[in-house]
């Protein structure tokens, strides 16, 4: 017995829901660009610079509400304190001191002290403003060409037509994302920008499944409107596009429950990623075709095959 999330033979009208999706994506985005200006971003030390300080517990499970208010005491600045991997594994960061490389290591010296012998330091790490600068510049530009590069792959793939929806509805993707760290507050590092270039990917992945088949539909049923090839489209990739995601979604829940707090932020924006990709899929990708005049394949074949039920009134 196969499990069957979709029934077979949807027809669904998707684009009945065009105007509340296209009002509903506009507010995402604005409200994204919005937090982003006004609220700004929580920029790990991978950008801002920093020391970041790996500790074991010799003996047992990590003290961390203990030992915050300990490393707080000393005036060292912002300091965050998260459990990873074993209850016996903490991790610190602290914001880059004043000074030179002396006032890093003093700083670091500190720590240690205040951690004592019941602690291993098993690694340290200092980010430069110049390093974080660097690596923020190069964090961008994979983004942007990341996208950049989707749009010729499905323009030379596809239609224009079909490359400026997909990137239209991947941008909406990452600006809501952005927009989702910039509300929550979480910490946007470099596993923050790995996330965002892998959400592209799925959604774009999705995206292409749908176009494939609208490619396909164009060719054989010309007497079809756009708007009924443009939802049996959807309503045939419907079950693949569940499925895909549902068990996507199961995994990163996996890696929240038991990721530790390392794997969390990264977890938590592929989560809202599947989400708002599978939604921008079948809602704006699809949706902003419909506005296209797309041009029809040669053959003229419609097989005898009746219109959706939404369309047989």
């Amino acid at each position: 017995m196969r499990l069957k999330l979709v029934p077979e033979n949807t027809s669904i009208n998707f684009l009945k829901f065009y105007r509340l999706a296209f009002i509903l994506s506009s507010l995402l985005v604005a409200g994204s660009i919005g937090l982003f200006a006004i609220i700004g971003l929580n920029l790990g030390i991978d950008f801002r610079g920093g020391i970041l300080i790996e500790a074991r517990h010799n003996s047992g499970p990590a003290n961390i509400s203990g030992l915050r208010g300990d490393l707080e005491s000393l005036g060292l600045g912002d300091i965050s304190l998260q459990g990873f991997g074993t209850e016996t594994d903490i991790l610190i960061r602290i914001q880059r001191q004043d000074g030179d490389e002396k006032a890093q290591i003093a700083a670091i010296q500190l720590v240690g002290n205040t951690l004592g012998s019941d602690y291993d330091i098993r690694r340290t790490e200092f980010v430069g403003p110049t390093v974080g600068a660097e690596l923020a510049e190069k964090g961008i530009l994979a983004v942007v060409c990341a996208l950049l590069a989707i749009m010729v792959y499905i323009w030379f793939r596809f239609e224009w037509q079909f490359s400026i929806a997909a990137i239209l509805a991947l941008t909406h993707d990452v600006l809501s994302t952005i927009g989702l760290f910039a509300l929550t507050n979480f910490e946007f590092n470099l596993a923050t920008v790995a996330a965002i270039l892998t959400i592209a990917g799925y959604s774009i992945n999705d995206t292409v499944v749908v176009f494939d088949r609208v490619r396909e539909n164009l060719r054989r049923y010309k007497s079809y409107s756009l708007g009924d090839i443009l939802n049996k489209s959807l309503n045939e990739t419907l079950s693949r596009t569940v499925m895909t995601s549902v068990t996507t979604l199961l995994a990163l829940m996996a890696i929240v429950i038991f990721g530790g707090a390392v794997l969390r932020d990264f977890a938590i924006a592929m989560i809202w990623g599947v989400l708002i990709g599978t939604y921008s899929s079948v809602f704006v990708a699809v949706g902003l075709l419909s506005r296209f005049d797309i041009k029809r394949g040669d053959d003229d074949d419609d097989n005898g095959v009746e219109k959706p039920e939404y369309e047989r009134t």
